[in-house]
């Protein structure tokens, strides 16, 4: 288990790139757990999102939500370093 934890929904539009393969491949820290339902079916329509240590995290495009995961990423290491 890393000490960054990115939850992401499994219906949610996110899910069209490798989250899960990305982001351990780029940081070995974290561990990105797929959940069948997160409870946020409202945002889980309209945005790709995932938790990113409990924080929400969304953007208009899969790809734009997964950079904004990386930035919450390393922000959340920071504090380990």
């Amino acid at each position: 288990m890393g000490i960054v934890v990115v939850e992401v929904c499994d219906g949610n539009a996110i899910t069209s790139v490798n989250i899960e393969e990305i982001l351990e491949e780029e940081f070995p820290e974290v561990a990105v757990l797929m959940n069948e339902c997160l409870s946020f079916c409202g945002l889980c329509r309209v945005k790709p999102y995932a938790l990113v240590n409990n924080k929400r995290i969304f953007g208009n495009t899969p790809e734009e939500c997964l950079d904004k995961i990386r930035t919450a990423i390393k922000e959340e290491l920071a504090i380990y370093q």
